[in-house]
């Protein structure tokens, strides 16, 4: 008889048995019956090969996520099946059945490491408190020192990205605050040298602009009136023939206007009064006269300054000052007029730090159109870095700065990668220039390169440990 008939009729009596309750005392037997009848052992399919090699872990008999390192039973009693090394999960490619195997048997698997990168290992397979299954660590992996091996999915998973390492111009910007303020260069104070006495002054106030010649005041001075007196006294005798002395050169060094000089020769007549006239264009920046006045040698009139050309005071920190040269570009944004931008260039850079900010006063020199710079205004200013030659660089994101250590994430291929301790060297543009580490054409992680760092410490740490009994 066929053994498919056999099976049948075994089966049929089993059931039929089991309805007249003949089988209901010789559970055990039927059991006993049955495997011995189908040939199984421990296993659920006939068919299933026999496992070799030392045991692994001990699962669920219903072939459930459920494992143990040592024997055990179900609630019901049912023992836990014996997992051999030869029957241990793989994720291996396997070929089809009946294609002939060329390579040798899948490396064995030595433990299962923590997915989220903790210090924890398993001799079994186990999930973590987030239902995440540990990862197998095969026979073999550890020996390239430094080398991470990640499987296609777990790259695509994590959104690892790579560049290479290419020559690039990086034009640094730096963004500092600025303060305008006046040329020193076109500030003129307007003095008296002799005593005088205010008869009148014009109606300039501060703030007002005026324009070279013209008219602040009118003033009495006995002392110029004296000069002016000898001056026509020795005009009258250069006419007859005597040489001329020193009374204009008296006049001029008493601060009188040329053009007063010249109406006194003009004339052979001394003004009553003089009008003191504007050096230079310019606004008033302070008025310190009123009619009436008495002013004595060198007292201050008018002050006055030139806001063709202004400054601008920036405060760069101390530790971007060596990228800002002389003759670097800026530009200068205002913070009360938006959208209105100035363009200039650095003129000098203050040979001093100041000690409470750490940051250097750099002047940038700037033609005021329109005359919208005013003093004191804020500002808000960008320099640009002078030397803008080609280097090795790689994006900001492909660098892990831990503050004592820079490191890259070398992209090897097929999966392999491998941290790299760099210099680095300019910043800007979003990019670092690596002065030493790599090389032009290497492939350095730009994304998700901090999972892959945490994976190399893992690896290193563990290395570390090498407990035989976290290894089945």
């Amino acid at each position: 008889m066929k053994p498919v008939a056999l099976t049948g009729l075994a089966l049929a009596a089993i059931l039929a048995a089991g309805s007249a309750g003949y089988w209901a005392g010789h559970r055990g037997i039927a059991s006993a019956g049955l495997r011995s009848w189908f040939g199984i052992e421990g296993s659920l399919a006939a068919n299933e090969p026999v496992g070799t090699g030392p045991v692994v872990y001990y699962q669920d008999p219903d072939r459930r996520p459920v494992y143990s390192a040592q024997p055990r039973q179900t609630e019901d009693g049912r023992p836990f099946t014996a997992v051999r090394a030869s029957q241990d999960i793989s994720f291996e490619e396997k070929p089809a059945t009946g294609e002939r195997t060329v390579q040798a048997d899948p490396k064995r698997v030595l433990y299962y490491r923590n997915p989220m990168g903790l210090p924890d290992t398993s001799p079994v397979p186990k999930k973590d408190s987030m239902g995440m299954d540990y990862l197998p660590v095969y026979e073999g992996e550890g020996n390239e020192d430094g080398v991470i091996k990640l499987s296609p999915g777990r790259i695509q998973r994590s959104g690892v990205r790579s560049e290479p390492v290419r020559r690039q111009s990086i034009v640094q910007t730096i963004h500092v605050p600025g303060v305008v303020q006046l040329d020193e260069r076109r500030v003129s104070v307007v003095t008296i040298r002799a005593d005088a006495f205010v008869q009148e002054v014009a109606p300039i106030t501060t703030g007002d602009r005026v324009t070279k010649g013209t008219r602040l005041a009118r003033i009495y001075s006995p002392e110029i009136s004296t000069a002016g007196a000898q001056f026509i006294t020795e005009l009258n005798a250069v006419a007859r023939g005597v040489p001329e002395g020193g009374a204009r050169q008296r006049l001029e060094n008493l601060g009188v206007p040329s053009e007063v000089i010249a109406e006194i020769e003009r004339n052979r007549k001394v003004p009553l009064t003089i009008n003191w006239s504007a050096p230079r264009d310019g606004i008033v920046l302070e008025r310190s006269v009123s009619d009436g006045m008495k002013m004595t040698a060198g007292g201050s009139l008018f002050r006055l300054a030139d806001i063709s050309t202004i400054w601008v005071l920036a405060d760069v920190p101390e530790r971007q000052l060596a990228a800002v040269g002389i003759g670097a570009p800026a530009t200068v944004r205002l913070r009360g007029r938006p959208g209105s931008s100035f363009e200039g260039r650095v003129s000098v850079i203050y040979p001093e730090i100041a000690e409470a900010t750490r940051t250097a006063k750099v002047r940038i020199e700037i033609g005021n159109r329109d005359g919208m710079l005013l003093p004191n205004m804020y500002a808000d200013v960008e320099i640009g870095s002078g030397d803008a030659g080609p280097l090795l660089a790689v994006p900001d994101s492909a660098v892990i700065d831990s503050g004592t250590r820079r490191v890259v994430i070398l992209d090897l291929g097929e999966g392999r990668f491998e941290p790299r301790e760099v210099k680095l060297g300019r910043r800007g543009d979003g990019r670092v220039a690596i002065t030493e580490g790599v090389a032009e054409g290497d492939r350095v992680v730009v994304s998700a390169n901090f999972l892959i760092d945490a994976e190399s410490n893992l690896k290193a740490a563990l290395s570390g440990f090498a407990q035989p009994e976290a290894k089945p």
